[in-house]
């Protein structure tokens, strides 16, 4: 027995029985417990306990619990639906008015904020979870995100055909679930906030709001004035704005063409940055090198990139500018990045039903709005909104808000409240709430900031000075900018989405081509010499197979960008089949030996292509996104050692049955077989 189970192959066992157990509880470790619905429970319950909240500046004494609302408060027998609820407790004695905040999207989750420790010495801060997201309902559609997904050209008339109807599945779906799809929107959303604030015993409350989610600030105002004390609105969104007018576009494209004719390093690269822009968008280059471009994917993506106005992150204007003029200079590499980002992005953006019960209250201002059909889609901002709504078919294609009529049209507000607005913000330009909504607030307050764009822009730059105008505001009324400093905007980012691009490109074929000359050398060497050295051995079977894990998916995923353009690069089968064979491939070959005999070898390539195979699967799914491959990788690594280890003492047993022999010499590899 001492040859079939040596140290050797225990302590191969062990790490391996490790590993597989960490991807197996990954795998079906059950996600964090989603808030349910007590027995009993009664709309308006709410049940706190004390617990932690992590801000900016560490951990934070909090209340978290769960607030029970009903689905429908006008039908006795409606469901309930619980709400998760974080209350952030305020550092001072003597608390203010207490600070709700509300996120935008919509279909995002409202429980992520996480700079409330920005507000909360004076005042409670108070996230309280939006139904349909965050709650025990949650309005999922996979139907969406397969059509999405399925889709070569997010603007074409097929694919706006199949959007509407994927939205109609799925609310058919949740239907026939039981669900009452009119009572997601946002009205509903601000009355389980109005729930929330009776049940915690708050008088009035002040509100912080961006993007979307000021349009719920704007209905609560509207539908229950006297619980408002302040509120204050970034990045605000009036009805009608879930759509992006082209002119008002246009209009911030313009500020940032005069602001690059004023900075030497943009000025030189073009004459007018928006004229550069536009001729561009109208022909946009259709490959870059081998590698095809999805021009709707650009186009859209497009716009989500120019919202921000630091030099760097995900929604950067400084590097989406490069990329537009990189472009019309023969550079299209950003363009590729973006056009493959486009494809990852755009099926995990929103709770796709979420984000279509709440734009309900916008669908006939939609209607208007491709009246004349899907229009000049070489405009980014009627690119983003031929997306968003299907070409205007989502209109019709999802349960209509009972509000709408009454809530799609700018009321008057004496609540005291501060607009606050990036003059750059090109998702929600500051002229549009100047135009539209400040005639309607008596009580109202706007600043526009130069220099920045949207709500991440506001809250991320200069935060001290943003600091000081929201909580002055809350506390005085007064609006005190005056901490605010002049702010330019950074042409020559440090970081660019075409070289981004070009270093990404270049470690995929690398990788590719190490894999692919790695995998024949070993294939060679097995004919050609009899074992390995045992270190050696370990080495290609363990840390190698790695690297040939994560080569592989890289030639696969160059293969799939190259000719499979309706197939993502995250493919749970291509993954899987990319990492397992030169996984599979790579242990085989350094397990395999010209001595062995051809029954022996025959077997081995059999059980560790099906190890192989059957560890990335596992790996593939156990998380999402770029670590769905390492978890691949390494599931794949694992159990095709483990079923050559598993062979090797099969064949030693069988070998040696009756008797006890001392190990062979390579036995001391944790990743290399013993033989009889």
């Amino acid at each position: 027995m001492a040859r079939v189970l040596t140290p050797a192959r225990i302590v191969a066992l062990i790490l391996v029985g490790a590993i597989a157990a960490v991807l197996v509880f990954l795998r079906f470790a059950p996600d964090p417990a989603p808030v349910s619905v007590p027995a009993d429970a009664r709309a308006g319950d709410v049940a706190l306990e004390p617990c932690e909240y992590t801000g900016e500046d560490g951990a934070h004494a909090a209340d978290c619990g769960t607030l029970i609302v009903s689905e429908n408060p006008a039908d006795p027998s409606s469901r309930m639906v619980a709400l998760p609820v974080t209350r952030v407790r305020a550092t001072s004695a003597d608390p203010a008015e207490p600070l709700f905040f509300l996120t935008g999207g919509p279909g995002q989750s409202n429980m992520g904020f996480d700079l409330a420790d920005r507000y909360a010495v004076d005042r409670d801060v108070v996230l309280v979870g939006y139904r349909g997201v965050d709650g025990s309902v949650r309005l999922d559609c996979p139907e969406v995100d397969s059509a999405i997904k399925r889709s070569t050209d997010v603007l074409r008339e097929e694919f706006f055909r199949a959007y509407a109807d994927a939205y109609r599945s799925c609310a058919e779906r949740l239907t026939d679930d039981g669900v009452d799809l009119s009572r997601y929107g946002l009205v509903e959303q601000v009355d389980d906030l109005e729930t929330a604030r009776v049940a915690l015993g708050y008088d009035r409350i002040d509100l912080l709001s961006e993007s979307a989610g000021t349009r719920t600030a704007l209905i609560y105002a509207w539908r229950y004035p006297e619980s408002i004390h302040r509120s204050v609105m970034i990045g605000v969104n009036p009805p009608g704005a879930f759509l992006w007018d082209p002119a008002t576009t246009d209009d911030q494209l313009d500020r940032f063409a005069d602001l690059c004719a004023q900075d030497p390093s943009c000025s030189a690269r073009t004459d007018n940055l928006a004229s550069t822009m536009r001729s561009t968008a109208i022909d946009i280059p259709d490959r870059w090198l081998f590698l095809p471009i999805k021009d709707a994917n650009v186009r859209t993506v497009s716009l989500f990139g120019l919202f921000e106005t630091a030099p760097t992150g995900g929604a950067s204007a400084p590097m989406m500018i490069d990329t537009w003029l990189s472009a019309a200079e023969g550079d299209a590499s950003g363009f590729w990045l973006a056009s493959v980002l486009g494809d990852l992005m755009f099926p995990e953006l929103f709770v796709r039903g979420q984000y279509a019960s709440a734009a309900m209250l916008d669908a006939q201002s939609s209607r208007e709005y491709f009246a004349g059909g899907p229009g000049d889609l070489s405009n980014l901002g009627r690119a983003a909104t031929g997306f968003g709504w299907g070409g205007g078919l989502l209109a019709d294609a999802w349960p209509a808000a009972p509000e709408e009529d009454e809530y799609r049209r700018v009321r008057t507000s004496k609540v005291e409240t501060l607009l606050i607005g990036g003059e750059l913000d090109v998702s929600t330009p500051p002229q549009v709430a100047d135009t539209q909504l400040m005639p309607y607030l008596p009580n109202g307050r706007e600043v526009v900031l130069p220099g920045f764009g949207h709500t991440g822009s506001v809250f991320k730059e200069q935060p001290e000075a943003g600091t000081h105008l929201i909580n002055t505001f809350l506390s005085s009324g007064l609006v005190d900018d005056s901490l605010y400093e002049p702010q330019a905007l950074e042409f020559t980012p440090p970081t660019t989405h075409g070289g981004l691009a070009k270093v990404l490109l270049g470690v995929m074929l690398a990788l590719a081509t190490l894999t692919v000359l790695s995998l024949v050398a070993l294939a060679r060497r097995a004919r050609a010499r009899s074992r390995i050295r045992p270190w050696k051995a370990a080495a290609l079977r363990s840390a190698f197979a790695v690297v040939l894990g994560l080569g592989g998916w890289c030639f696969g995923a160059l293969v799939v960008l190259t000719a499979m353009p309706a197939v993502r690069v995250d493919n749970t089968v291509i993954t899987t089949l990319s990492v397992a064979v030169p996984v599979g491939l790579g242990i085989y070959w350094s397990w395999v030996h010209r001595d062995r005999a051809g029954r022996s070898r025959y077997a081995g390539l059999a059980w560790v292509s099906a190890g192989a195979l059957a560890g990335a699967w596992m790996g593939v799914n156990v998380q999402e996104g770029p670590l769905a491959v390492v978890t691949a990788v390494v599931g794949s690594v694992a159990a095709g050692n483990l079923t050559l280890i598993l062979l090797d003492m099969v064949e030693a047993r069988r070998a040696s049955p009756h008797r006890l022999a001392p190990p062979p010499e390579n036995a001391a590899s944790s990743m290399v077989p013993v033989e009889g």
